[in-house]
């Protein structure tokens, strides 16, 4: 690990806290107390050492969100994917370098659904004698959107996957751990940030919300997106976000308006038919100095305006020429979803017409291992415990975004892989499917960034959409909203071996096999094959 600029220690105990919201209290699991938890702040360049020691009663792991990890996917996080959870009463240290990456990410748990409480911010500075792209705010704030339940999430796991149904929505949506004003209870707790008239501030935003896309606005201030996922954007000027499960959004406002109190806001955009989502509203107080009159509340959008949220992704663009892979050696089309599974074991699943829901990508509802982490049963060729048999396209095509015939709703259970040469040209094209109902799906992939080329409604047309791709300038992310009853196309270049996991964002769609891994091989000399395992590795 080469000539970092500074090296940072950080201890994360992961505990159980007991915390009120909503005039209850319950037991939630936190880091070191926190929650939310810590903010780490680095620099591009620097070396991270994170111990994390487990002193609650479930298994762990903490996932880097965005960091590319390059040829250490042994630090990305993912239960059962890079690593064995850490046990309780176990610990593991993290130790990863920030890789020519600045921006706002977070990180989070990886383990089962724990990461409703268990996450925090993590801003990478630019290298000292560097600077934004954009003349240095005077304020910068984390603002970190977050879904509240008022019980244990494990057990609200435990039910969902033993019922077969949609699990109970959140009782809040939340600002910094604070549900905000227009709540029960609450208005004592509600977060304050104070401004001077004509200061510029930097709203650094990350949807760590468990299953829920969310739009945000502030009262009467325009806002400047300047980068998603901790990659710099062409600016650009607009009254609302939209943020999915999973991404960053940094956006600059002017204190410019009449000195008072202004509502930051943020409630769901829910694009599922008949679906039950949590409809609150969170707020936030950005206030003049010494004012003290009633907060604004902004106006935000209808809960399922799509036309917003699209017209919003439609705009983020790359700052200038990007060099994207043209010449593609993996032409890949995953379709994406829902299922359903016979109710067994049974006697009743609570399901649409007593089935069990599933979800899946190309008809595979992904299934974790138990007995070893994905890359510890590649790096040691040890066998049973997944195929490398993900299909390229889906095996059954049809009409995705009609009317899907019901002897295509039951998707197959396995643990499949894909394989990557190392170096190679990605294309993926992610279609949305109707089965059930279609939905915007945030789609993270681990260890990379790629390219957003194209997205659309309806079916894609490889002959007609592939012409009106953007290869100049489009955006670079790590989580991408498939549109509702749509598609979207990214293009990466394979350059980070190891095993990276693929997956819907909306935890409850990854508990019911909503993801894939790809093996990514190792490349020639040194600085392109995967590093040793750590010596503290979980065992399983």
């Amino acid at each position: 690990m080469t000539n970092a600029n500074q090296d940072h220690y950080h201890e994360f105990n992961v505990q159980e806290k007991k915390v009120t919201r909503l005039c209850k209290s319950h037991t939630i699991i936190t880091v070191n107390g926190q929650f939310p938890g810590p903010i780490l702040e680095v620099r591009n360049g620097d070396a991270v050492t994170v111990k994390v020691t487990n002193k609650a009663r479930y298994n762990v792991t903490i996932h880097w969100h965005g960091l590319r990890q390059m040829q250490n996917p042994w630090a990305d996080g993912p239960e059962y994917v890079t690593q064995c959870p850490i046990m309780p009463g176990s610990s593991y240290t993290y130790r990863f370098i920030i890789q020519d990456q600045e921006g706002t990410l977070w990180w989070h748990a990886h383990s089962r659904w724990l990461r409703a409480t268990v996450y925090g911010a993590l801003i990478i500075h630019p290298k000292l004698g560097f600077s934004y792209p954009f003349p240095k705010p005077k304020v910068e704030l984390p603002i970190v959107l977050g879904e509240w339940w008022n019980r244990d999430i494990i057990s609200i796991l435990q039910q969902t996957l033993f019922s077969g149904a949609a699990p109970n929505i959140s009782d809040a949506i939340t600002i910094n751990g604070q549900p905000g004003d227009l709540y029960k209870c609450s208005q004592q707790g509600t977060v304050r940030y104070s401004v001077n008239s004509g200061d510029s501030v930097l709203l650094r935003v990350i949807n760590a919300a468990l299953n829920q896309q969310l739009f945000f606005t502030v009262a009467n201030h325009k806002l400047t997106v300047v980068a998603t996922d901790a990659v710099y954007t062409k600016p650009f000027a607009t009254n609302i976000i939209m943020v999915g499960p999973g991404q960053t959004t940094d956006v600059l406002l002017t204190a410019n308006q009449k000195p008072g109190r202004y509502y930051m806001a943020a409630r769901a955009y829910a694009t599922a038919q008949n679906a039950p989502f949590d409809n609150t509203t969170t707020t936030a107080i950005l206030e003049y100095k010494s004012s003290t009159s009633r907060p604004i509340l902004p106006p935000l959008p209808a809960y399922n305006d799509t036309n917003t949220a699209t017209s919003f992704s439609n705009q983020i663009k790359s700052p200038e020429k990007v060099d994207v892979p043209t010449k593609i050696d993996e032409n890949l089309f995953f379709i994406i979803g829902f299922g359903f599974f016979n109710c067994s074991p049974g006697p009743r699943c609570q399901g649409p017409n007593n089935t069990r829901f599933g979800a899946s990508m190309n008809n595979v509802s992904f299934v974790l291992p138990n007995r070893a982490s994905l890359l510890q049963a590649y790096t040691n060729k040890i066998p049973n415990i997944y195929t490398t048999d993900f299909p390229a396209t889906p095996l059954v095509k049809f009409d995705y975004t009609g009317n899907v015939p019901r002897g295509l709703w039951q998707p197959i259970r396995g643990t499949k892989l894909y394989k990557l040469k190392f170096g190679s040209n990605v294309q993926i094209v992610l279609q949305d499917t109707s089965i059930f109902s279609t939905e915007d799906h945030p789609v993270h992939l681990h260890g990379y960034h790629f390219y957003v080329v194209g997205q659309g409604f309806g079916n894609f047309n490889p002959s007609q959409d592939t012409a009106r791709f953007n290869l100049i300038d489009p955006p670079q992310r790590n989580t991408i909203d498939v549109p509702v009853g749509g598609w979207a196309a990214i293009r990466f270049v394979a350059d980070n071996p190891g095993v990276w996991l693929m997956h819907c964002h909306i935890d409850t769609h990854l508990a019911w096999g909503f993801g894939m891994a790809f093996i990514v091989e190792d490349g020639v000399g040194p600085s392109q094959k995967l590093l040793p395992p750590p010596a503290d590795l979980p065992r399983c």
